[in-house]
């Protein structure tokens, strides 16, 4: 049994990261979607509201589970026996500090390989920073992201 992890912080959850987690649940035999607390960064939503939108987001699929992390994401896979991570790209500045944070990642702990997987065509362009600030001015998220996490930015930005 194979089981992967696609940590990322997700501020919010896109259909890009859907994509990369329903093509990922389909590889590997059991996925962990990490949502990632870093302490130096500042989020729109809280990492509560991220598990939150995110589990509603991957409910109906059996083969997907959502955990916090507020550590080094290598050490919650160690301790979770996990031993691959998943980390979607859109180009090649994505690939650059990717395959960076995947080199550090390797010298911390070597058991983890890193797999990446390229986005559809569709979500090239779609980025967590984008959806926040369009929401702000009360766009149409319609494309972007799903209901669930529409709602909660329309309601953030109180543009409800």
């Amino acid at each position: 049994m194979i089981r992967a992890a696609f940590p990322g912080s997700f501020d919010p959850p896109t259909f890009g990261h859907i994509d990369i987690i329903e093509r990922s649940r389909s590889v590997f035999d059991e996925l962990v979607v990490v949502i990632a607390e870093n302490k130096q960064k500042h989020y729109l939503f809280s990492a509560k509201e991220r598990l939150d939108m995110m589990t509603e987001m991957v409910k109906e699929w059996k083969n997907v589970s959502v955990a916090l992390c507020d550590r080094l994401i290598v050490d919650l896979l160690s301790r979770l026996n996990i031993n691959v991570m998943v980390r979607g790209v859109r180009n090649v500045t994505d690939f650059s500090y990717e395959s960076e944070l995947s080199m550090m990642n390797k010298a911390l702990s070597p058991g983890i390989e890193t797999i990446f997987m390229m986005t559809r065509p569709e979500y090239l362009v779609l980025r967590s920073s984008s959806v926040r600030e369009l929401a702000a001015f009360n766009g149409d998220l319609s494309a972007l992201v799903p209901p669930v996490v529409a709602g909660a930015l329309h309601k953030k930005y109180g543009n409800l």
